[in-house]
């Protein structure tokens, strides 16, 4: 026998997963997490038994849920299901995925929508940050098509801007997990940041490499590979994330100057495949970086320290990602403070309905 358990497929930037009503999954989290793994699939590298698409970036989902928090709309928790193994990860946020929460709580009666646009206010359960998606509701409903267009996702579609609020040390505790602008690990000079992903940054010509890589020229490179798992074990202690060895992040990216005339170029491994863009928090950490005194970014980025508003594109293998960033105290490590963080994305509804898991699995279910 079967189960349904309602959901939504969404695109959500670059990203594409199931969502859920925290109402309609199991409250306990190993049951809920059962559940998830049997409906997308997983364990399986094809996940050809259920929902998930082979690849950590349409292996994803988002549990939404009003929020109890003052001045709040809605509740947030990312989990990452692993394609190839029984695991599922509440360790970090989503971005990308973040994009299709303020649709999903409109046309699920979380928020009411307005006539033009409605602003969604997002508590990411994950790290305890805040977010405000704006979402254009002409005649009260959700609009998915438009011109807006970002790298990584065909066509165009309406826009989502995203302003975060408060994301410095989410996962970490500190901008700076370990304290220095820049850290030597195993012989390799790497900035620990977190602005709403734990980054590591490293020089692609540190390890001998141009930028110009592709991913899969980059996953088919053992030894590299296996060198920046070993710095990522390593860094996660340094970065108070504790032992990382099981753990989705912190995410390594390899940077280098930009090579198509935007602010950084960058390839990201999250962490053991090598990610065909960036990942929204994750840009906002390397866009950070960039503004960073001393930083391993600051070294080959072409970005100019300054206090104020900037606009910085984030170079990926795919194009280029845009960060809006405001800081302050920029010629000093000890003053620097990141006080806003704001960038575009896109979603798209792609469908609605029931997802189906084995009877036993949904009877776990409250």
């Amino acid at each position: 026998m079967q189960k349904a358990i309602p959901c939504q497929v969404m695109r959500g930037g670059t990203s594409k997963g199931l969502y859920f009503l925290a109402s309609d999954l199991p409250a306990d989290a190993e049951a809920r997490n059962r559940l998830l793994l049997a409906a997308m699939g997983s364990p399986d590298a094809r996940q050809i038994d259920g929902m998930g698409g082979a690849h950590p970036l349409t292996s994803k989902v988002a549990v939404i849920s009003p929020s109890s928090l003052p001045g709040v709309d809605v509740d947030y928790l990312f989990l990452q299901v692993v394609v190839d193994k029984a695991e599922v990860s509440d360790a970090q946020n989503c971005g990308n995925i973040l994009a299709g929460v303020g649709p999903f709580a409109i046309e699920n009666g979380l928020v009411a929508a307005q006539n033009g646009h409605t602003d969604v206010s997002i508590h990411m359960v994950n790290t305890g940050a805040r977010a405000v998606a704006r979402v254009e509701t002409p005649n009260g409903c959700v609009n998915y098509v438009g011109q807006a267009r970002i790298d990584g996702v065909p066509g165009t579609a309406a826009p989502i801007p995203i302003d975060f609020l408060d994301i410095a040390g989410s996962s970490c505790g500190a901008l700076l997990p370990t304290g220095n602008t820049l850290d030597v690990i195993e012989g390799i000079e790497v900035s620990c940041i977190d602005n709403g992903m734990p980054v590591v940054l490293l020089r692609a010509a540190d390890f001998g490499l141009s930028g110009l890589e592709s991913p899969a020229e980059l996953e088919a490179n053992a030894e590299l590979k296996a060198r920046i798992e070993s710095i990522r074990l390593a860094a996660g202690k340094l970065m108070n994330l504790g032992d990382v060895t099981s753990k989705t992040v912190p995410k390594m990216s390899l940077i280098s100057a930009p090579l198509a005339g935007g602010s950084i170029n960058t390839r990201t491994f999250i962490p053991h495949r090598v990610h065909e863009a960036i990942g929204v928090l994750g840009s906002v950490s390397v866009a950070s970086g960039c503004m960073l005194p001393g930083s391993v970014a600051q070294s080959v980025a072409a970005v100019p320290a300054a206090d104020g508003v900037c606009q910085l594109e984030v170079e990926h293998p795919t194009g280029f990602f845009t960060v809006e960033m405001e800081v302050a105290g920029s010629d000093s490590l000890d003053s620097f403070t990141v006080k806003r963080a704001a960038l575009l994305r896109t979603a798209r509804l792609l469908m609605r309905g029931e997802v189906m898991v084995p009877a036993e699995l949904e009877s776990e279910h409250g």
